[in-house]
């Protein structure tokens, strides 16, 4: 049951796509901004703390770096497996429903850092990662507190070295489709730690243990200030498009902490920082006029903005509170005046509208129209169903926000709920603090908000229904509904694509008709490049990112070129 790997585009007439970029340069260095500080070195850990591990680590697999934008651009999280290629892995295939196997390129080695010294990888290294996450053997006998759940990882059974370049990835259960989204996810957990340095100094929280095959190296790192990541002088990987180029282009990349939004913004305009991903729409346009130079890139997929109850706890075990509270807030209005038209005054299912060209999507325009009703702007009946739900007066909650989410929206919110009596406290929490307070130890006991939140979704489908299942790891909402569950057992055991798509049509409104999170809208956002950057066109993981980490930066960052003459020309 062989699977194809690759989909390479056909060159176009008279040269390639990427001709109109220019011929590559070496050299120089690039400045990103850093919206959060880094804390995280190790793929054990969470993947929700802030990490830039993806820039010295790699995966098995990688995009296409061939494809013309065109056809896919990379920006949503989930690639389709139609459009990636082999990164340490030089091929993979499912030899049978439950059976993946990758076949490991020869001649690439860690880099030149003790205790790993540049020798050759191996399969046996990978299966020593993916024992020590998911706790299958090697002396590991527990998975990582913060991979236990992870999704369709706890259905691994085994990983082994068939020989020297060989790994086979054997699963409990028959679910191709399951499987071939989990091993080529984005996932931060996916990429490839060094076993000798984990074997030496247990664990790698200290930035000084980082190892990786990537073509950059951890040179320098001071929390709350700067990463600066160095050319890996003995990088094993190539250009691609210009197939005699040995990577990385750029000699260094810096990492720079820059908190306030309005401070990063100045220093980009002034030719300090290069690349600043997740900048609103009224923050491009001030930047449009002042420095029109500077290239805009619209990034339309992150998810939803959401407000997310417990729904284990009162008054949001009761489905009315949740309605009352959704037609509490005119989206229209949001979208009109705070947005400023830059959004679609729409509500989100489980994923977003851009789902909808590979058939995973549930647009707003589909959606019956007595549910739309109950997304309406409605605060009289809103009034009603908190009076038929026992709460006539309203009632007193509270909100703990994650404080890198839009915490001026979160006001605007609170006042729509104080007009129907629910008098919500707003509780801002640092990233770090907030993913251990909710995320893991569930510690709060009302509501909760992050920047990356449950709805409109673009990852990769079938993770997208493991947000709502019982138990699952990132379900801080503590949602348990067996005839969601039930669904998602349906589509974990499909026997085909077309069958995943219409058991997701199915759950996309069940999730919508259940309000299990209240719906905000999916704002426009933007990433920022100076014109000399090239290569860069806000692909998922290639710089930064809204939460985690970037996931693909060894791939992206290792490609990416500076051309200095037009530097230069611009007075830098």
């Amino acid at each position: 049951m062989k699977k194809k790997t690759t989909e390479t585009p056909a060159p176009t007439v008279g040269g390639n796509w990427w001709d109109k970029l220019g011929k590559p340069q070496y050299g120089g260095a690039m400045v990103i901004r850093a919206s959060r500080n880094i804390v995280n070195f190790d793929p054990y850990n969470n993947e929700m703390l802030t990490t830039l591990q993806t820039a010295w680590m790699e995966r098995l697999h990688a995009d296409d770096w061939t494809m013309d934008p065109a056809v896919f651009d990379y920006k949503p999280l989930w690639h389709p497996p139609q459009y990636l290629k082999g990164q340490l892995a030089e091929s993979w295939e499912l030899t049978g429903p439950s059976t993946f196997v990758a076949h490991l390129r020869k001649g690439i080695h860690w880099q030149d850092i003790p205790p790993a010294n540049g020798r050759e990888v191996i399969a046996e290294d990978i299966v020593f990662h993916f024992n020590r996450l998911y706790g299958l053997g090697g002396g590991f006998t527990q998975p990582s507190p913060f991979h236990k759940a992870t999704f369709a990882f706890q259905e691994l059974a085994s990983v082994t070295a068939a020989d020297r370049y060989t790994v086979v990835f054997n699963w409990k259960i028959p679910s191709p489709e399951l499987i071939t989204e989990a091993m080529l996810d984005v996932k931060l957990s996916l990429c490839l730690e060094n076993p000798d340095a984990v074997k030496k100094w247990g664990d790698l929280n200290d930035w000084h243990h980082a190892i990786g095959t990537g073509p950059f190296i951890l040179k320098d790192f001071v929390s709350e200030s700067h990463a600066v990541l160095v050319k890996n002088p003995h990088y094993w990987g190539h250009d691609e498009r210009y197939p005699q180029n040995q990577l990385p282009y750029i000699d260094t990349i810096k990492y720079i902490y820059v908190p306030d939004n309005a401070a990063a913004l100045a220093e980009m305009c002034a030719g300090k920082i290069d690349i600043i991903d997740v900048v609103s729409p009224v923050q491009a346009q001030a930047v449009k006029k002042t420095n029109p130079e500077i290239l805009q890139i619209p990034t339309p997929l992150p998810p939803t903005i959401t407000l997310d109850p417990r729904l284990d706890v009162a008054p949001f075990n009761d489905i009315r509170v949740r309605k009352a509270m959704q037609m509490a807030i005119d989206l229209p209005a949001i979208a009109r005046d705070y947005y400023h038209g830059t959004v679609e005054p729409y509500p989100d299912t489980i994923t977003s509208r851009y789902m909808q060209k590979f058939g995973f999507g549930f647009a707003y325009e589909e959606w019956p129209q007595d549910l739309k009703q109950e997304y309406a702007y409605n605060p009289v009946a809103a009034r009603e169903l908190l009076a038929d739900a026992g709460y006539p007066n309203g009632f007193k909650t509270n909100i703990v926000a994650d404080a890198a989410g839009d915490m001026a929206l979160m006001h605007i919110v609170k006042g729509y709920f104080a007009a129907i009596g629910i008098d919500m406290d707003i509780r801002p929490m640092e990233t770090a603090a907030w993913q251990s307070f909710v995320q893991i130890n569930h510690q709060h006991d009302q509501l909760a908000h992050r920047p990356a939140g449950p709805l409109g979704k673009t990852s990769a489908p079938l993770m997208d229904l493991n947000r709502f299942q019982t138990g699952a790891f990132v379900n801080y909402q503590m949602i348990s509904d067996p005839v969601f569950d039930a669904l998602c057992g349906k589509a974990m055991a499909a026997a085909n694509i077309d069958e995943v798509k219409q058991i997701f049509r199915d759950a996309n409104e069940y999730v919508a008709r259940q309000h299990f999170a209240v719906s905000l809208l999916q704002p426009m956002s933007y990433s920022l490049c100076q014109p000399w950057v090239k290569g860069f066109n806000a692909q998922f993981g290639s710089s930064w990112g809204a939460a985690g980490g970037p996931g693909m930066l060894s791939f992206y960052l290792g490609r990416f070129w500076i051309n200095h003459e037009l530097k230069k020309s611009m007075g830098h």
